[in-house]
């Protein structure tokens, strides 16, 4: 039986191509094609679900973002290829999130088309070296950014006022006594925060607070 493919874009020329690619492959039946998010829900209500969905991203009306969270929502068992031409990291991210099991640029080789299709039917995804290396990034960011907040739930509340005033013009005296502790007290909240937050200098302690919100620019 053909893997039954749905295309959602609203440029029909590009649609009409993508449609002949194809569809030069026995293994793929177009079941139809839809200009918008509302057109697509319609079909598939008159026609029955797709096997995939090709999406295209930047759509007038229902973008493939909101189209993508109505199809997880109310088809989960569809298939979704994102096929835009947004290679930026947010929107990677934000379409795999709403359950895109591949993503293609529209600028890609067609045989990079067809092998999506024929992973994400037999694996489940497809994911490109260079949309892999998009997800990488992301995850090795936010898996610093976690660190450094678990690191924040760890110093004291004399720690963070500490780290507030370091960010002026302050000296450690005048740190101290505007704390009202002993400059040794203070000498003991600055080398537990080198530590603790692995800086080795006050700018580092600055750049932290800065950073992570404690401390604001104006």
């Amino acid at each position: 039986m053909a893997i039954k493919i749905a295309l959602v874009d609203d440029h029909t020329l590009f649609r009409r191509a993508l449609a002949g690619l194809i569809e030069s492959d026995d293994k793929y039946e177009i079941l139809f094609e839809a200009e918008s998010g509302n057109q697509l829900f319609d079909l598939i209500d008159e026609k029955g679900e797709p096997d995939i969905v090709l999406l295209d991203v930047n759509m007038p009306g229902q973008d493939g973002y909101t189209v993508a969270g109505k199809l997880r929502k109310n088809n989960p068992t569809v298939r979704i290829i994102a096929v835009t031409m947004n290679d930026d990291e947010p929107a990677i991210i934000k379409m795999i999130k709403l359950g895109a099991r591949g993503y293609v640029l529209k600028d890609s080789e067609p045989e990079e088309l067809l092998t999506a299709l024929e992973d994400v039917h037999s694996k489940g995804y497809y994911y490109s070296d260079y949309v892999s290396k998009t997800m990488a990034n992301s995850i090795n960011y936010h898996t610093k950014w976690d660190k450094e907040a678990s690191t924040i739930e760890k110093l004291t509340q004399r720690e963070i006022n500490f780290l507030e005033l370091v960010c002026h013009d302050y000296s450690y005296k005048d740190i101290a006594e505007r704390m009202n502790v002993s400059v040794r007290t203070v000498d003991g909240y600055r080398d537990s925060l080198f530590q603790k937050i692995n800086v080795r200098t006050r700018v580092g302690l600055v750049i932290f607070a800065i950073k992570n919100g404690i401390v604001k620019i104006v």
